[in-house]
C-alpha cells in the first residue's frame, strides 16, 4: 500500500522566450526544490463531522478564538463541511488546532499548506523580430516522445510516436484537468486544444451552468478568484509552468503526418496526444497557492463531471510543498469515486519518499475508494536514468517517465526545456488519455493498471528497487 509523501515540483532548465531558441544552447544543471514546508501562517482549515449545525460550527469557532474566512467544501449528508478560518493576530497555530479539535463537532483542524511549482526559469527574452520556430521533433529536441523505431528514435522516450504510427493520436472527447498555474489557451501549439464551455455563456455575468463560477469559459483561475486562466499577457510574465505541462500532455501536431518527421516539418513542439481537450483548475499564482484552492480545484473538475458528464479521465499535478491534509486527501478521494485519476510528481529532492513522505504524490485512495487513484512519477534522462534531482520509492513512486531537458509551449507564444519530476508527470498523464481515447469505457482503476503494466514489461536498470514497477513509461505498450 501506498504511503504518504511529502514534496513535488521541478527544476527549470534553459528556457526560450517568444523568438525560439536553439535546443543545443547548454542548460544550467537541475536544481532541487529545497524550500521547507510551510502554511499559510495565520488560517487553518476546519473539518466538521457530517451533519454538523451552524450553531455547532459556530461553538467551535468560538473556542479555538477565530473567525470564519470561507467556506471550502459544503456539507452534505455524508460528508462533512470544510471552512477556512482566520487565526487573530497573535495566536498560536498548535493551539488554536488543539482547541477545535476539542470541540465534539470538528473532525479534523489543519495548517492550510501552501505548494509551489519549485521551478526556476533561466529566461531568455524575446525581442525584435522573432527567429523562424523550429521543429523540435525532428531536430532531436523532444525525445521524451520518441520510440524504439521512430525517427529520431529513443528508447528511454514514452514511446508516444510508437503509438501514433498506428493511429492512436488522442480524442477531443477526453478531458484533463490541469491542476497547475494557468494556460496560454492561445498558443499556437494549444490553440483548440483548451476547453471552451458550452454550458455558460462568456461575457454575460451569469452563471449559467450553475457550478458556482461565472463565465468559466475555459475551467477557473482559483488563486485569484476569476475566470481568466492566463495572466501572463503578451510578456508571458506568468502561467510559463501550467503552460509548458499542458503542451505535453497535448500541443497539436502541425503536421501532414500523424508522425512528425524532416519530410512531414511542423512549428514547435507536440505533446503525446495530438488532439485532447485541456481544461484550466489554476490554483499556484506567483506566491504559490495553498490547500484550500486546490481542493476546490479538485472539486472543480469533479464537479464537471457529475453536472455535466464531461469525460474528465485525470488531473495533471505537477506541484507541491506541503504536509498531508485530511481535506485535500479526502477530495481526491472524490474525484477517484468519479473515476478521475490523480497524476503526481514524486518530488525534486532526490530522496526516498517510502522513508521521507512527500505530498501530495503518495495519498492513497485504496480504502475510501476501493482503488489507488494516484499516480505517482519518477524523472528519467535520455540515457534511462533516474535523475540526479528525482525522489523514488519502491512502494510509493509507480514509475518513471523523461524529465530532463524536455521541452515544450511556455508563455508568451515561447518554448522552453524544463526538467523536473513535474515534467515527466504530464507525460503519464498524457499517456492515460491517449489510453482513454483508445479504449472510451476503460475505469480510471483500469487505465492506471494499464500504464503499469505496461511499465512493467518495460523494466530500466535506474528503477529496479526505486519504484513500484521497476519501469518506465511505454504508451506503445497498452
Amino acid at each position: 500500500m501506498r504511503r504518504a509523501l511529502s514534496l513535488l515540483c521541478l527544476a527549470a532548465l534553459a528556457v526560450s522566450g517568444a523568438a525560439a531558441v536553439s535546443p543545443a544552447a547548454a542548460a544550467p544543471a537541475e536544481r532541487a526544490d529545497t524550500s521547507a514546508v510551510r502554511a499559510v501562517p495565520d488560517e487553518l482549515l476546519v473539518g466538521y463531522v457530517a451533519g454538523a449545525t451552524t450553531g455547532e460550527r459556530d461553538r467551535a469557532r468560538g473556542k479555538g478564538s477565530v473567525r470564519l474566512a470561507e467556506r471550502v467544501v459544503a456539507g452534505k449528508a455524508d460528508r462533512g463541511e470544510v471552512e477556512l478560518v482566520q487565526l487573530p493576530q497573535g495566536k498560536n497555530r498548535d493551539r488554536a488546532i488543539a482547541e477545535l479539535q476539542s470541540d465534539p463537532s470538528v473532525a479534523y483542524a489543519e495548517p492550510n499548506w501552501v505548494y509551489t511549482t519549485g521551478a526556476r526559469p533561466n529566461r531568455k527574452p524575446g525581442g525584435g523580430t522573432p527567429a523562424p520556430v523550429p521543429d523540435y521533433f525532428s531536430n532531436g529536441s523532444l525525445w521524451g516522445m520518441y520510440g524504439d523505431a521512430s525517427a529520431p528514435a529513443n528508447q528511454f522516450g514514452s514511446q508516444a510516436a510508437e503509438a501514433w504510427a498506428t493511429g492512436t493520436t488522442g480524442s477531443a472527447a477526453v478531458y484533463v484537468g490541469v491542476i497547475d498555474e494557468g494556460i496560454q489557451f492561445d498558443h499556437p501549439d494549444l490553440a483548440g486544444q483548451v476547453w471552451t464551455n458550452p454550458f455558460d455563456t462568456a461575457g454575460d455575468g451569469v452563471d449559467n451552468d450553475g457550478n458556482g463560477y461565472v463565465d468559466d469559459v475555459h475551467g477557473w483561475d482559483f488563486a485569484n478568484n476569476d475566470n481568466t486562466i492566463y495572466d501572463g499577457g503578451t510578456r508571458g510574465s506568468l502561467d510559463d509552468h501550467g503552460t509548458h505541462v499542458s503542451g505535453t500532455i497535448g500541443a497539436r501536431n502541425e503536421s501532414t503526418s500523424p508522425v512528425p518527421s524532416t519530410t512531414s516539418p511542423q512549428k514547435g513542439v507536440v505533446g503525446v496526444n495530438q488532439t485532447v481537450t485541456l481544461i484550466s483548475g489554476k490554483f499556484l499564482g506567483s506566491n504559490g497557492g495553498t490547500t484550500a484552492n486546490a481542493i476546490k480545484a479538485v472539486d472543480y473538475f469533479t464537479n464537471l463531471k457529475t453536472r455535466h458528464g464531461l469525460k474528465i479521465m485525470a488531473t495533471n499535478n505537477s506541484w507541491g510543498g506541503g504536509g498531508f491534509s485530511q481535506a485535500l486527501a479526502d477530495a481526491i478521494v472524490r474525484a477517484a469515486k468519479q473515476n478521475i485519476l490523480f497524476i503526481a510528481a514524486a518530488g525534486n529532492s532526490g530522496t526516498d519518499n517510502d522513508s521521507a513522505p512527500s505530498y501530495p504524490a503518495n495519498y492513497d485512495t485504496t480504502t475510501a475508494a476501493g482503488y489507488d487513484s494516484v499516480i505517482a512519477v519518477a524523472a528519467i534522462d535520455k540515457t534511462g536514468a533516474l535523475a540526479s534531482f528525482s525522489q523514488y520509492g519502491a512502494t510509493t513512486v509507480d514509475l518513471g517517465a523523461p524529465g530532463v531537458g524536455v521541452w515544450s509551449t511556455t508563455a508568451y507564444n515561447g518554448y522552453s526545456s524544463y526538467s523536473g519530476t513535474s515534467m515527466a508527470t504530464p507525460h503519464v498523464t498524457g499517456g492515460a488519455a491517449l489510453y482513454a481515447s483508445k479504449n472510451p469505457t476503460a475505469s480510471a482503476a483500469m487505465i492506471k493498471a494499464a500504464i503499469l503494466d505496461a511499465a512493467r514489461a518495460t523494466l530500466t536498470p535506474s528503477l529496479t528497487s526505486k519504484t513500484v514497477t521497476g519501469g518506465r513509461l511505454n504508451v506503445s505498450g497498452f
